[in-house]
């Protein structure tokens, strides 16, 4: 069976992974260092959305680097199944809290009053740009898998 790109195993998976828990980990930190995230629940969400995506993107970069040093692929059709689905699902999740985030920076931005102040849009601005990079990521990790899957 050919090897499809980035799909579970392979290397370009795993750098799609480590981009994923880069970017995830980056929107956090933007989000939630030194700055008061709860008093939105669009950013509550992100943040949510964003802890859910490090580990997952984490523990399937791990079986990544063990199906490149043993050299076998992970090719099991009911794991496969349930990386396609568990990436499609933080995949909706994480372009919604994304786009959430966004559009209540955008209103906190261009709404008249002193409401976000300089230095806390500009980082959540970034928190949301490194969201939206997560999802990119995810969405062509589930979109290679569900090539796979579909491919037997």
């Amino acid at each position: 069976m050919d090897e499809t790109p980035g799909s579970v195993g392979t290397t370009a998976s795993l750098s799609l992974r480590l981009g994923q828990a880069l970017f995830s980990s980056a929107s956090l930190l933007f989000m939630s260092v030194g700055v008061e995230f709860y008093s939105s629940t669009a950013f509550c969400f992100l943040v949510t959305i964003m802890g859910l995506v490090i580990p997952w993107s984490s523990t399937l970069a791990m079986v990544d680097i063990y199906s490149l040093f043993a050299g076998c692929p992970l090719r099991l059709p009911r794991v496969m199944v349930i990386v396609v689905v568990g990436d499609w699902v933080l995949s909706v999740l994480s372009l919604a809290a994304a786009c959430a985030s966004a559009s209540v920076i955008d209103l906190l931005i261009h709404f008249d009053g002193p409401y976000c102040p300089t230095k806390f849009c500009g980082r959540y601005q970034l928190s949301a740009a490194m969201a939206f990079l997560s999802w990119f990521l995810t969405a062509a990790s589930s979109l290679f898998n569900l090539w796979l899957v579909a491919s037997w």
